[in-house]
């Protein structure tokens, strides 16, 4: 593995100016700010490789450091044993170095003005993500809507890659930008044909957000279409992110952490509170017509037929799906201009606060998720969310991975019909290699056991 020994890279923009106490803490090797900042620069660095194990990445690069220099202007990162693939002629790449310092700005900006105020209500939690957002600079006031959120895996084909890059297209022809989870497959697709759509629109304002999270950014590296970076301090945060700033969704193809993602929007849109939805679409190649009528049969098993009133099906067509975009786009400018809603910040989502705790997936919280079709529908929908976060957690983070190596298979319970259809619809996603990129399907060992399922 190519390695650059050693270089100093100093932050872009003003993110050299730390106070002394922010430096002590990122500086010492033994603090847990300094090993999140260092997990995430390795991870950055490492943008556009193949490998989505953390573990095996981490030990790949063991001997990486990153290391604080005060200087009287300022910071320098003084960083050893980099991955080389983000530098040039031994200088770094310049969408590197701003990830770094987007990271770095996140990091300090969390830790010290976010966590140590310990939100606790959803009021105070929503405005923790809109207080980062905005220190981003990612919420700017006096804009139109015109994000549209993307969802999708990482683990997908080319043709489904192609398909999402070509919608992509098509929505930065009609003067979209996209939100994504800022990784490669799905999330870089969108970017990508975005990027020469706004460039035959002649548009340079292009933006091409990314927002990630600490546990899984080893595993999803920012692409390097990506030209707003966001860290947020946990997965429901992430998640309240995109729904807070996207005007519209577009779903596609993926496997665990996009059902994760699905669940979340499915469980805000069908609460009682919400009276206004959000345009959802679900859309790929006409390959994958299978692909999506399983997924529409798995949720009305969860929901009941009416769920399908709350999202449209595309196959093919990208550009009758960008066209939707931009309908559902305009669409939802209309009902905020009428209701004196803030275009940047969608303020009047209802979030119930079982949404915005952070699950931990640990086997004893796993083991008490309750999944039983007679529950209110959005509270098993933020169940099964939960349950498949967990999923998540045991195949590509760290902590996860750990977890299920030490204790063994996270052990789910609830409905036996309901969990033989989870089962099913996983055990598709593993032959059609949607859980882990390059996995061997024949030789994959399942994170989670299925309890109740005879």
């Amino acid at each position: 593995m190519n390695k650059v020994a050693h270089t100093t890279i100093r932050p872009a923009r003003s993110l050299n100016l730390l106070s002394q106490d922010e430096i002590h803490k990122l500086s010492s090797p033994s603090a847990a700010l300094h090993k999140l900042f260092r997990d995430c620069a390795l991870a950055i660095l490492n943008t556009d490789s193949q490998q989505d194990d953390p573990e095996e990445i981490f030990n790949t690069f063991a001997d990486f450091d990153v290391r604080f220099v005060l200087q009287s202007r300022g910071i320098v990162l003084e960083i050893f044993n980099a991955p080389a693939r983000s530098f040039v002629d031994g200088k770094i790449i310049r969408g590197i170095q701003e990830h770094l310092s987007s990271t770095l700005r996140d990091i300090v900006y969390t830790d010290f003005k976010i966590l140590s105020q310990q939100p606790e209500t959803s009021a105070q939690i929503t405005d923790s993500v809109f207080l980062i957002l905005r220190n981003a600079n990612v919420v700017r006031p006096n804009l139109p809507p015109n994000m549209v959120v993307c969802w999708g895996g990482h683990s997908i084909s080319r043709l489904e890659y192609d398909y999402a890059k070509q919608v992509g297209y098509e929505m930065g022809l009609r003067g979209l930008d996209i939100i994504t989870g800022c990784g490669i497959g799905a999330m870089k697709g969108p970017m990508k044909g975005a990027a020469v759509g706004h460039a035959k629109q002649q548009i340079k304002t292009g933006r091409y957000i990314g927002i990630s999270e600490p546990g899984i950014i080893a595993s999803e590296s920012p692409n390097a279409i990506v030209n707003e970076l966001v860290i947020m301090p946990d997965i429901e945060k992430r998640l309240e992110a995109f729904v807070r700033l996207g005007h519209s969704f577009i779903v596609f193809p993926g496997g665990v952490g996009t059902v994760e993602e699905i669940f979340y929007l499915l469980s805000i849109l069908l609460h009682p509170e919400n009276k206004q939805g959000i345009p959802l679409i679900l859309a790929g190649p006409a390959a994958c017509q299978d692909y999506f009528a399983t997924l529409d049969a798995f949720l009305k098993k969860c929901f009941g037929d009416e769920i399908a009133d709350l999202y449209h099906i595309i196959t093919g067509e990208p550009e009758q799906v960008a066209k939707w975009s931009r309908e559902a786009v305009d669409s939802v400018q209309e009902a905020r201009r009428q209701s004196e809603d803030a275009y940047y910040f969608n303020w009047q989502l209802y979030i119930d606060p079982m949404l915005q705790q952070p699950f931990i997936p640990t086997h004893q919280n796993m083991a008490a998720l309750k999944l039983f079709p007679d529950m209110p529908k959005h509270e098993l929908a933020a169940q099964l969310r939960a349950a498949f976060s967990g999923i998540v957690a045991g195949n590509v983070k760290a902590f996860g991975i750990r977890q299920v190596a030490e204790h063994g298979p996270y052990q789910i319970n609830g409905d036996p019909e309901l969990m033989r259809a989870i089962d099913d619809l996983l055990r598709q996603f593993v032959r059609d290699k949607r859980m882990k990129l390059g996995q061997d399907a024949s030789c994959y060992q399942p994170c989670y056991d299925i309890i109740n399922a005879d």
